[in-house]
């Protein structure tokens, strides 16, 4: 089969599943279309308008003095205030919009192939770092399908409508090449010019992010490719975001066959989405039909199909697929050069050569481990880092029952996934120290809580059905959800979340944040407050901290150095377990992950009362995920002034706060590594 066969049956593949996604989003289009017909512009969730004018404001994309004078003239609720900011937006543009979108073109190539001598255009590209080229599957479905084609850059007419020269690059899938048929896109090494230059350098290149706020509902999207082959287009102004999926954007455009791996932009430029497919309408027996209401037959063209909308994989949810991919130390090196907001970290290894081999299964235990029953600390085995070097992991809440060993497996299991992807050698399971307190804790909870508590039973919400029973946690635990709904800019009135949310009269306050956060992140409501209730549980009752610090200091080492790995509620315990540690201990190496100290309710009843990094500590990493909602008071270092070294990473969506895939980054495990061998 050749390249334009492949290309056309894959391709048929995608608009099929796309026109699946589309039906099945019916209703959501037609909710989303009475309310534009009642007036609303931007028919999105509270969270997703907040989070919008937010990057808007904080990247200047629309002026301060423009900002203020669309609201300032009558009192507007939070809702109304984004919604005028994000009207701004779209109405008005500064002069850098067409010089920022003529940047952004010269990033796009067109991509043909060598078929039986003649080259036929496939679809398009767009450069997303120095040398990387992003496109879809279905256009390089893999390797061998790549070196048969090229991309032409400034293929387009210049300012006077004349046909420019174009440059020619080879594509080099020997040097990088991902692809993902699922979403639909490749990642492919372009080779450098004639000044063996990375392309990049030549023509820019496109700084993706996993940021939230990139665009709403009714925002428009303006679409740069190269249409049936032609020379560069761009689609601009009539065109709007739809409807938004977890993985996929549905948008009206005006895109056409060769369209397919084009950058779907908003207007400030920033890619939200890789085009992929167009929608054909159908009817009632599921067959394509043609402009003329007639059904479609191959060998009309796909330019006679009524294409009535167009899909893009979201951008987000392939940096996140990329995150979470084993890769070699030259491909992950590769893709940290896309820049930071990608949370593709850069790696830097340790070792000579790249790592090809798969992330190892963790190494079998050696003597055997001290413990005196089933659940109680697990110790690591001394010198097992050489000198006085000891490995410690302090976990979080709901642990409770489970096997101390096989947690500490877990937990290292996913360092040495990070390890071998930063080039570090994977370490013994039995060389941990696993201070376990999950059943002290349990106990503790429910010794000190005033009325026994059933979580099973009916409540009239989550937030009140986790909530501590005595008085002074529970005003611990709604102090906790106060300030992280607060930093997630929550709507303050109630009739937007009634009608955003349909939450009536009964539900309060509390359980409108709550729903917020878990709105905002890859967290559900249930997870998020019980693990807020379990820190403000700890924080409260000094019998329940103390219960807790004895029971781990029971299982940490009483001398050398201290290379110390905690997450979530462990963050806190190992933060005052740092004061109370053996003055042999000389100094101890931090690794936070998934944690809340970045909140004032937590950290100001610190052991250590205020921000202050602890003496002892000689150096902090602090690991969180913007879609952790525990994480929310993260980077650390606008409170923690004194040395912390933050890292964003980018988890996959149903394991934003899993230590497992904290650990799994490789700029985290060469971090902890690093201390491992001095």
């Amino acid at each position: 089969m050749g390249a334009t066969d492949r290309f056309r049956e894959e391709r048929e593949r995608q608009i099929t599943a796309a026109a699946a996604r589309y039906e099945e989003t019916s209703d959501q289009r037609q909710e989303v279309e009475r309310k534009q017909d009642d007036g609303v512009s931007f028919p999105d969730s509270p969270e997703a308008l907040a989070a919008r004018a937010t990057r808007l404001l904080d990247r200047q994309a629309v002026p301060a003095a423009l900002a203020v004078e669309a609201i300032r003239a009558e009192p507007l609720a939070a809702s109304a205030a984004y919604e005028r900011i994000l009207g701004v937006s779209k109405d008005l543009q500064a002069w850098s919009f067409l010089p920022r979108g003529a940047r952004a073109a010269r990033t796009v190539a067109r991509i043909s192939v060598r078929e039986n001598g003649r080259e036929l255009p496939l679809g398009t590209g767009f450069l997303v770092s120095p040398s990387l080229l992003m496109t879809n599957h279905h256009v390089l479905t893999d390797a061998d399908a790549a070196r048969q084609c090229f991309v032409e850059f400034e293929a387009q007419v210049t300012v006077d409508n004349t046909p420019q020269t174009p440059t020619r690059l080879e594509i080099d899938p020997d040097g990088f090449f991902l692809a993902d048929e699922r979403l639909d896109f490749a990642l492919v090494q372009v080779a450098p010019g004639p000044e063996r230059r990375p392309p990049g350098e030549a023509f820019g290149w496109n700084r993706l992010s996993a940021q939230p706020g990139k665009l709403v509902i009714g925002e428009p999207v303006n679409v740069i490719g190269h249409p049936m082959g032609r020379l560069k287009e761009i689609a601009l102004r009539d065109n709007r975001l739809l409807v938004r999926l977890d993985d996929f954007l549905h948008y009206l455009t005006d895109t056409e066959p060769g369209n397919s791996g084009s950058p779907v932009f908003n207007d400030q430029w920033e890619v939200v989405a890789l085009h992929h497919s167009g929608v054909p309408r159908k009817d009632d027996q599921g067959r394509v039909l043609r402009r003329d209401g007639q059904v479609w037959r191959p060998g009309d063209g796909d330019d006679a199909i009524d294409w009535v909308a167009n899909e893009g994989v979201r951008i987000s949810s392939i940096l996140k697929h990329l995150a979470a991919l084993p890769l070699a130390v030259r491909q992950r090196a590769l893709l940290a050069e896309m820049g930071p907001e990608s949370g593709l970290q850069a790696v830097q290894t340790a070792t000579a050569g790249p790592v090809t081999a798969p992330v190892p299964v963790v190494a079998a235990p050696g003597p055997a481990i001290e413990r005196t029953t089933a659940h109680t600390g697990l110790r690591g085995r001394d010198g097992a880092f050489g000198g006085n070097r000891h490995l410690v992991f302090v976990h979080g809440r709901s642990q409770e029952g489970k096997d101390p060993e096989k947690l500490r497996r877990e937990w290292a299991a996913g360092l040495n996934q990070g390890l071998v992807r930063a080039g570090l050698a994977p370490v013994d399971p039995a060389n941990i120290w696993f201070p376990y307190y999950g059943d002290r804790l349990a106990a503790a909870l429910t010794a000190h809580e005033a009325v026994p508590r059933m979580v099973e039973a009916t409540a009239a919400t989550v937030a009140d059905a986790v909530a501590p029973v005595s008085p002074s946690a529970r005003a611990v635990y709604e102090e906790i959800i106060n300030e992280a709904a607060d930093k997630w800019d929550v709507p303050q009135e109630r009739q937007l979340a009634t009608e955003r949310f349909g939450w009536g009269d009964v539900v309060g306050a509390l359980q409108r944040q709550l729903s917020w956060l878990a709105a905002r992140s890859d967290l559900d409501e249930w997870a998020i407050a019980l693990i807020f209730r379990d820190v403000a549980a700890y924080l409260d009752k000094g019998a329940i901290r103390d219960e807790i610090l004895d029971c781990v200091l029971e299982t940490v080492p009483d001398q050398g150095e201290v290379v110390l790995v905690s997450h979530s509620l462990g963050t806190v315990v190992g933060m005052d377990l740092i004061t109370r540690l053996s003055p042999g201990v000389s100094r101890v190496h931090l690794t936070t992950a998934g944690s809340p100290l970045g909140m004032d309710s937590v950290y100001s009843r610190l052991l250590v009362g205020r921000p202050k990094r602890p003496d002892t500590v000689a150096d902090w990493l602090n690991a969180w995920c913007p879609t952790d909602a525990v994480a929310i008071g993260c980077p650390l270092g606008d409170d923690w002034a004194d040395g912390v070294n933050d890292l964003a990473v980018v988890n996959a969506r149903d394991r934003a706060h899993s230590i497992v895939e904290y650990l799994s980054h490789a700029e985290v495990a060469r971090s902890i590594g690093g201390h491992l061998v001095g």
